[in-house]
């Protein structure tokens, strides 16, 4: 990307504009727009073209003239996806799944995904067989909640090994859907520790009636009730295991010899159960709390097709392994297997990993240097770091509030957010910009960004940290930069701290919405230039105003001087009289510089006239250079010289002495009173409005000329000229 060749009609607010950048010289171009020239419409333009939405396309919003928008690189029509606008505004930019994609070296990872790979597949196959089984509306999830402890964070590799040897060849299969009694939202769980009074009394009553049972019996940890039996029963309905000559002795020392005589005794001890009155009475007050609640509906089926359930249920959590250990021993060789290949393939994972961590981990740079750099009351960390190679997790940003002396409090990112200035918001989402921006410097492909007013309503700490990131990526062969601002400060901090001074541009539009890149100027000190041009009259007259602030500040407004260039810059009674010659002497008295210095005009020539006849040249001007500062300084000037000379004509009864302060607005009011109706008025109010911050300039503060078009300023010297 050595030229970046741009070519724009009718995207958004930009009529026309046509460039190119050298990258081959520079990696970084500033451009200096001022608000409404072409900063947001450019960016914008560029982040379509970036996300290549054939649906969404830059276009003119207001007309319908046919858009072009064409972005060549070294001829070719640019990559899109190497194209990335970063916008501090944009709260919905998240980049944090980045992080997995920069881990580790590409062979590493090349390496870790292809046994993991692997491992999902029959992951996959193992879990497709147990949601049939289970009939679980997540396998997955519900399997590994229920065997991880709080603090535990083991994924389903990890669990499956801790539990595979818990698996049986002939466990007691489940009768009932998993969600029925383990519903997601806790259903059931919740109904049974609300009637918890209701469920001791059914279990008193059931393990009584168990203990004087001749089949079924307490055994300690275990029951041997009903349901097992049952199970029991499938198992030696064909009579096979008595044919072969076994035989059950329970334990009063009765023998059992054939399965209909142990069918016969089930169903006898089966129906003392049901015909206990006691258990009856008390399962009925389990049933009838259980309808009360449409939510329980699955439940109460399965509950009614096997009371002895609720004894179990007794211990929810203990009851639910239970259920899983069952419902996995019925593929117990597929989990084993699973399990080995997970074992096997877990140390060439370590291996990875280990290796990985001993090269400089490029997410804990970028948090580190965010941490490092910015001034904000939080503090970012990566919640999940082990697991974001291991299970191939996105990242978990944790977010930890840091106010004064209190306790350091970890917040939600949506809490966060609305805890945060507006400043460190932005600071906030320029975090997500970094992990995109750090991600593609590994990318083979070199990355133009286009950084759309970065800095604004940053504070001079965050924004000078912001400066330095980009002189980072300036001195980085990766990345091509165009850097978009209205910012002035901003402007000429890149601007010095880059070197960028061959490489900077400020934007005009002219009236046909058309956008030039002009060389860029004002990036050092204003006023040296002036005085080395003074003998130009635009800068001789800027001259006037920053003159009388320097007699202000280091002699009094009251002295001579300072009343003689205040007769300058406000119609008096003595401005028709002050001549060149008189403005230049107070130059050379206050400005050591120009001692030896000659006046470079005709010194007789009366100060006004001098500049009027300015103002009229910058007028008449054929390509006038918008940015110049000298032109809307002259022009703001005559505007306001030649308002207050209408207001006095019209005003002959006001008395100019009696004016200690602000002489053109003074006059105004003075205006508005006597003539409401006029139709001057409102252009009255434009030079008010326009024109002083524009004449009382300093070294602190002239971006707000930057920011005015002199078309303006001209159009308003005309209207001026026509007053009468």
């Amino acid at each position: 990307m050595k030229v970046l060749s741009i070519d724009f009609e009718n995207c958004f607010g930009i009529g026309k504009l046509q460039h190119e950048f050298d990258f081959s010289s520079s990696n970084s171009y500033l451009i200096y727009a001022p608000n409404g020239t072409m900063k947001t419409s450019f960016a914008k333009t560029l982040d379509l073209i970036a996300k290549n939405d054939k649906k969404n396309q830059p276009k003119d919003r207001v007309h319908t003239k046919k858009s072009k928008f064409e972005i060549l690189a070294d001829g070719e029509e640019i990559n899109h996806n190497t194209i990335l606008v970063v916008n501090a505004e944009d709260n919905s930019f998240d980049a944090t799944q980045k992080i997995t994609s920069f881990i580790a070296r590409k062979e590493l990872k090349e390496e870790y995904d292809f046994i993991y790979s692997e491992l999902n597949t029959a992951k996959t196959e193992l879990l497709k067989k147990l949601k049939a089984i289970s009939q679980s509306s997540d396998c997955e999830g519900e399997y590994i909640g229920t065997f991880n402890d709080d603090d535990d964070n083991n994924n389903f590799f990890e669990v499956l090994s801790n539990h595979v040897h818990d698996l049986l060849d002939d466990a007691p299969k489940i009768s009932f859907k998993y969600n029925s009694v383990f519903d997601s939202k806790g259903t059931v769980k919740n109904f049974l520790i609300k009637n918890e009074e209701l469920l001791d009394s059914y279990i008193k009553n059931y393990n009584e009636i168990l203990s004087n049972s001749k089949l079924f019996k307490l055994t300690g940890s275990n029951n041997f009730g009903t349901y097992q039996a049952s199970e029991m029963l499938k198992s030696i309905e064909d009579n096979s295991y008595f044919e072969a000559g076994h035989k059950f002795v329970l334990e009063d020392g009765t023998e059992i010899n054939d399965s209909a005589e142990l069918k016969k005794l089930f169903e006898e001890e089966v129906e003392k159960i049901l015909a206990d009155e006691k258990l009856k009475a008390s399962f009925e007050k389990v049933d009838k709390a259980i309808g009360a609640n449409t939510d329980l509906r699955a439940f109460k089926k399965v509950i009614e097709k096997d009371n002895s359930l609720l004894v179990n249920l007794k211990d929810y959590n203990g009851f639910k392994q239970k259920v899983w250990t069952s419902f996995l021993s019925e593929i117990k060789s597929e989990a084993e297997s699973l399990t080995i290949l997970y074992n096997k393939q877990k140390q060439k994972l370590e291996s990875i990993i280990n290796e990985a961590n001993k090269e400089l981990s490029l997410w804990s740079d970028i948090i580190q240097k965010f941490n490092n750099r910015f001034y904000v009351p939080f503090e970012i960390r990566i919640g999940n770091h082990h697991n974001v190679i291991l299970k191939q997790e996105a990242a978990n940003l944790e977010f930890i509030y840091k106010d004064r002396d209190e306790e350091p409090s970890k917040q939600t990112k949506e809490n966060l957010l609305k805890i945060l200035s507006k400043g460190e918001q932005r600071a906030y989402f320029i975090l997500q910009f970094l992990f995109e921006i750090e991600s593609r410097r590994i990318s083979d492909e070199i990355t133009l960004l286009i950084f759309d007013d970065i800095a604004d309503s940053f504070d001079y700490k965050n924004k000078y940290a912001i400066i330095e990131y980009i002189r980072d990526l300036h001195f980085s062969e990766k990345f091509k930069s165009i850097i978009l601002t209205h910012n002035f400060d901003f402007y000429r901090t890149l601007s010095s701290r880059l070197a960028l001074y061959k490489y900077t541009y400020m934007a005009t539009r002219n009236y046909d919405r058309s956008i030039n890149l002009e060389k860029g100027l004002y990036m050092n000190d204003l006023f040296k230039e002036y005085l080395k041009n003074h003998k130009e009259p635009k800068v001789f007259i800027s001259l006037i105003a920053f003159v009388r602030n320097l007699i202000e500040y280091t002699d009094s407004s009251k002295s001579e001087d300072c009343l003689t260039l205040t007769s300058c810059l406000h119609q008096k009674e003595d401005s028709e009289t002050i001549n060149l010659h008189k403005v230049f002497a107070i130059f050379k008295n206050r400005i050591k510089k120009l001692d030896d210095i000659e006046i470079a005009f005709n010194g007789d020539e009366k100060i006004l006239d001098f500049i009027f006849s300015t103002a009229d040249s910058i007028e008449n001007e054929d390509g006038i250079n918008e940015i110049l500062l000298e032109n809307k300084i002259v022009l703001a000037v005559a505007c306001r010289l030649k308002t207050e000379q209408y207001l006095i004509k019209s005003l002959p009864e006001s008395d100019l002495t009696k004016i200690k302060a602000h002489q053109t607005r003074e006059l105004s009011s003075q205006y508005k009173v006597k003539y409401p109706e006029s139709k001057n008025l409102k252009i009255i109010d434009k030079v008010n409005l326009m024109t002083p911050e524009n004449i009382h300039i300093n070294a602190f503060m002239y971006e707000p000329l930057i920011d005015m078009s002199v078309y303006h300023l001209i159009d308003l010297y005309k209207d001026i000229k026509e007053l009468n």
